[in-house]
């Protein structure tokens, strides 16, 4: 969705994800939306959920005014709105998250955590249907255990646990009407919107929410993310060889650098034996076949192209799938020239091409002590392996 929009456009549905929190709970000085869930913040993981449903039609996120680097790091990428800078309090945030979408022709807005990031399409399907016949709606799950309340560590009273729920996000209202709520003398600091239309007396119906719609509050949370990650993904390696002869030329290209040397690599492309192995090993991850099947050596338009490209497309496919890229490991065989002095500029270009940090990139080089086709100094080869995780 892009952020130059057409205000003529609709009965938009809206989510509005409240990221202002600083999370004291959670136990470190970065808030909890931006702490590292399986290689990329909590927000992105929210934000790559909801987009996913399909009557979603827009996704702004409401941010502390200090945090701006991290929220651009989050959602690089992704298909958002620009964020809105929050207020002292969460129900200053939303309401200035609300305004923002007033002239955006907003019908339908989904308010929804930012710590919560399994949130589901059936949950979100329920929030929306109920609004066809209820101002409001919220997702919850039924109390199960025992209640006690508390006092100096002693039990002081068991609770009746009939008719208590566990609210979760998102909760949906029709945009004007959410709006007026917060704009009513009457509003006070509320812990969820919900609250604020039970205190006008709008009714708020309850969906079916799900277990693993959980907010990340401490730090134990982001474990149990962590685990329930592992069984939605599973992670899969594979290799890539190639070789190429040396030939007239001043320079080799090997990670996307280019390396002055008495002799060229000879190629259809660059002849970036470094790449060309990367490439079948992403490819290979995903079982989308070798680079010679998406970019045919018979194919003049190939002729002289920068191995990066192969590389990005790689990338793209497995993109495509959900899956995300792990690691990354080459290994460069040759007598000449010399990698060591190279090897930092391949790694941050290698990383920089598929859009991932730097430590997930390893280039290598050895020499096969003289022997064979290398040790005669007569081309190069290299080795790849590559890790994603797709989900499964």
């Amino acid at each position: 969705m892009s952020n130059d929009l057409n205000a003529n456009q609709q009965n938009r549905t809206a989510v509005l994800i409240v990221a202002a929190g600083r999370g004291h709970r959670f136990g470190t000085t970065l808030p909890k939306q931006y702490a590292d869930l399986a290689g990329h913040a909590v927000l992105r993981h929210t934000v790559n959920a909801v987009l996913a449903h399909p009557a979603v039609d827009l996704v702004r996120c409401v941010i502390h005014g200090d945090d701006r680097a991290l929220y651009d790091a989050a959602v690089d990428g992704l298909d958002v709105l620009d964020p809105v800078v929050g207020g002292v309090e969460r129900q200053d945030s939303v309401r200035l998250g609300l305004e923002s979408l007033e002239a955006l022709g907003v019908d339908t807005v989904l308010i929804h955590d930012a710590a919560r990031p399994f949130v589901d399409a059936h949950t979100i399907d329920g929030v929306l249907a109920a609004l066809a016949t209820h101002p409001g709606a919220i997702p919850a799950i039924a109390v199960a255990d025992t209640l006690k309340r508390g006092l100096d560590g002693l039990i002081a009273a068991t609770v009746p646990r009939d008719h208590l729920y566990r609210a979760q996000t998102p909760q949906g209202f029709r945009l004007a009407q959410i709006l007026d709520a917060h704009h009513s003398p009457d509003a006070a600091d509320f812990t969820d919107d919900a609250q604020l239309y039970e205190s006008l007396g709008l009714a708020v119906a309850l969906t079916d929410g799900h277990e693993d719609n959980f907010k990340i509050t401490r730090g134990e949370d982001l474990m149990r993310a962590e685990r329930l990650l592992a069984g939605l993904f599973e992670t899969r390696t594979a290799t890539g060889y190639d070789a190429h002869a040396f030939a007239d030329g001043t320079f080799v290209t090997l990670g996307g650098v280019e390396i002055p040397h008495s002799r060229g690599l000879a190629g259809h492309s660059d002849a970036d034996v470094a790449l060309h192995a990367l490439t079948d090993a992403l490819l290979g991850t995903i079982g989308a076949g070798d680079i010679g099947q998406h970019f045919p050596p018979s194919d003049p338009k190939w002729k002289g192209a920068a191995s990066d490209r192969f590389v990005q497309h790689a990338a793209k496919l497995i993109r495509d799938l959900g899956a995300e890229i792990v690691n990354v490991d080459v290994t460069i065989i040759c007598e000449s020239p010399k990698i060591g002095p190279h090897a930092s500029a391949m790694k941050a270009r290698v990383a920089e091409v598929l859009a991932i940090d730097t430590d997930r990139v390893s280039i290598k080089a050895t020499t096969t002590e003289g022997m064979g086709f290398t040790g005669r100094r007569e081309g190069i080869v290299a080795q790849a392996l590559a890790a994603v995780r797709v989900p499964i």
